[in-house]
């Protein structure tokens, strides 16, 4: 019942929408009438017009790219009967159970997610294909009776024709959606607009909070109340493990040109490992705060919902979830093929994944360090050996003061072993004689031969110390460690890790106007940029269009590390002064005029500016 008066509210307000727009039209109509009466005809036409076309124009492109448009097709795999057989009997005796007609294809999804489509017609009142989709994280982690959970949930979607009838507010958002990117911020007319999408979604969001409640009583009634209330819970603990698993795991060696072989059987060795730290998660249950502009409840409130129901016998299957799937581990690869596109990267083992992952961040670490040492000393590059060279050459203070400019010239000496031990690890495993011990119970560990890696600690604080130079050599040649190995691998500052933090459109630069985009790792100077007034757009579609890292290889880019000096001379509209390595010179203008990416881009720039000093 809910999802019938669904579909016709979503019919009437999207026929509502229509009747704005016409109804504008109309008044559009007299108003130019009626200024004809005052001021030129011609004039009045394209005052009016300037305001109405635009949204008579943009509700005519919304409404057929809806009626066109369908949802897309998930990413992954499909899995059949024979791949699969206990999950598809599982599937078809819980549709059986809701007295439903069960999907017609099962996919394996790459998220900790699971959802339902079908492709029905004539605005939902006909059905059609059915099509089950099941996150493979979830496989990996969650028991059979979680599982369960979860697929009569989604299939209770089905039972409330959710799916089917979700096809009118699918495409209402469609159209309200794009009506509103096309007509602008601008636009009087568009302020009428937004207003009757405000009240479209409140109202559609509203019945989708309740369709989600009317699954979760489906999946209790079918897979038990505990089932369906932990695996609810879990699938919020099993998305901040995932979240965590790439961001931890997979990132840094994705971006250094790794992957790993097995993704998903990484995962499930992670929950594995970090369980400890997991069960802290489930013990506690968030006090969220729903919003009326949600798609779903809070989860505090959908686990006391469903827990209040009325209890009934279910015994829970306890057994992995993973033996629902006869070659899960066959599934994960086969699904990475299809998904993760690893393009020129080597693919690795887990192990030697992380050990080259971290492998690449310690060249990194150990560049910039070599770098600095380089302009200090006047070469155009260095190594260990070379660093080595100036320390018994007496020039330690002078090499480490730019790492620590305020720091007394005693001090700056033994502050320097911090640096240097950085350089040193890379020697060592250069040398082969230390690497990093991959774990899934906490961070990867740095190890090697029986005590070298205090050792190395040890033979920085040597070097430093007075005469101690030659000593550290000496020290580093008995642990196996050739200090020729460490060298210098990028003469240019690292774009690694850069991402966006500011944009300021229209700001002189040494004179000439550029727009100014800034990233953690430096400024991205963009020549040419156009009309002040189109300036923040105008960066959007840039920052959105390309990685930051591409960006700055693009355009003419200021890393942080060639800026010796900065100054912010004026805080309203920004000047700054910045004094490079080498003495050059870079001078920084905002305009008046000039927009932003988003509300705080000069402030942002100004404290960026400021931690240079």
């Amino acid at each position: 019942m809910v999802s019938t008066m669904r579909a016709g509210f979503s019919l009437a307000m999207l026929a509502g929408f229509f009747l704005v727009a016409a109804a504008q039209v109309a008044a559009a109509v007299a108003l130019t009438f009626w200024l004809s009466t005052v001021i030129a005809g011609a004039l009045a036409v394209k005052l009016v017009w300037s305001c109405f076309a635009a949204s008579t124009l943009a509700v005519g492109r919304g409404t057929w790219r809806a009626m066109r448009s369908r949802p897309e097709p998930p990413t992954g795999l499909p899995l059949t009967a024979r791949e699969a057989p206990l999950l598809w009997a599982t599937v078809r005796e819980l549709a059986a159970e809701a007295g439903i007609r069960a999907p017609d294809e099962i996919w394996l999804i790459p998220e900790v997610n699971a959802a339902v489509q079908e492709e029905s017609r004539f605005l939902g009142l006909v059905g059609g294909r059915r099509r089950l989709c099941l996150g493979l994280p979830l496989l990996h982690t969650m028991t059979v009776a979680q599982v369960r959970a979860v697929l009569a949930h989604e299939l209770g979607h089905y039972s409330g024709k959710h799916t089917r009838l979700s096809a009118p507010a699918y495409r209402g958002r469609l159209v309200i959606a794009h009506t509103l990117r096309q007509i602008g911020p601008y636009n009087p007319s568009g302020w009428i607009f937004k207003g009757y999408a405000r009240l479209y979604l409140l109202a559609d969001n509203a019945v989708s909070r309740r369709q989600e409640f009317e699954a979760d009583r489906a999946s209790a009634r079918v897979a038990g109340i505990e089932a369906a209330a932990t695996a609810l819970h879990e699938i919020r603990v099993l998305d901040a493990a995932w979240h965590f698993f790439l961001n931890e795991y997979v990132q840094l060696g994705w971006e250094s040109g790794f992957a790993p072989d097995d993704l998903f059987a990484g995962f499930g060795a992670l929950v594995a490992g970090r369980g400890g730290e997991l069960d802290a998660l489930r013990a506690s249950t968030p006090e969220e705060k729903g919003s009326r502009w949600d798609t779903h409840p809070p989860l505090n409130e959908r686990i006391a919902a469903i827990r209040a129901l009325p209890r009934t016998p279910v015994l829970p299957d306890e057994r992995p979830a993973a033996v629902l799937v006869g070659d899960l581990a066959g599934a994960g690869r086969a699904l990475q093929e299809e998904v993760v596109e690893t393009g020129e990267r080597t693919v690795l083992p887990w192990p030697m994944f992380t050990a080259a992952a971290l492998g690449a961040a310690l060249q990194r670490d150990a560049d910039a360090i070599f770098r600095m040492v380089a302009r200090t000393s006047g070469r155009p590059e260095v190594g260990l050996a070379d660093v080595f060279d100036l320390i018994a050459a007496g020039r330690l203070a002078e090499i480490a003061q730019p790492f620590f400019p305020t720091a007394t010239r005693r001090e700056v000496g033994e502050l320097f072993g911090g640096p240097l031990n950085t350089v040193l690890r890379l020697a060592a495993v250069r040398s082969g004689v230390a690497g990093w011990r991959h774990l899934w119970s906490g961070p990867a560990e740095f190890a090697g031969a029986e005590g070298v890696v205090p050792a190395l600690e040890e033979v920085a604080r040597l070097a430093v110390s007075p005469g101690g130079a030659g000593k550290a050599r000496t020290e580093l040649e008995r642990l196996g460690v050739d200090a020729g190995r460490a060298t210098q691998a990028e003469r240019a500052p690292s774009t690694f890790g850069s991402a966006v933090l500011a944009g300021l459109a229209n700001v002189r630069v040494d004179g000439t106007e550029y727009d100014l985009i800034v990233l953690n790792t430096g400024l991205v100077l963009v020549a040419g940029p156009g009309s002040a007034g189109e300036g923040r757009q105008r960066m959007l579609r840039l920052v959105e269009s390309a990685p930051a890292a591409k960006l700055a290889e693009w355009y003419r880019f200021l890393s942080y590390e060639e800026i010796a000096a900065a100054k912010v001379t004026t805080q309203t509209p920004l000047r700054a002064d910045l004094t490079l390595h080498g003495g050059a010179t870079v001078s920084i203008e905002q305009g008046w005029t000039g927009e932003e990416i988003g509300k705080g881009s000069r402030e942002r720039l100004a404290r960026v500016l400021a931690e240079i000093g």
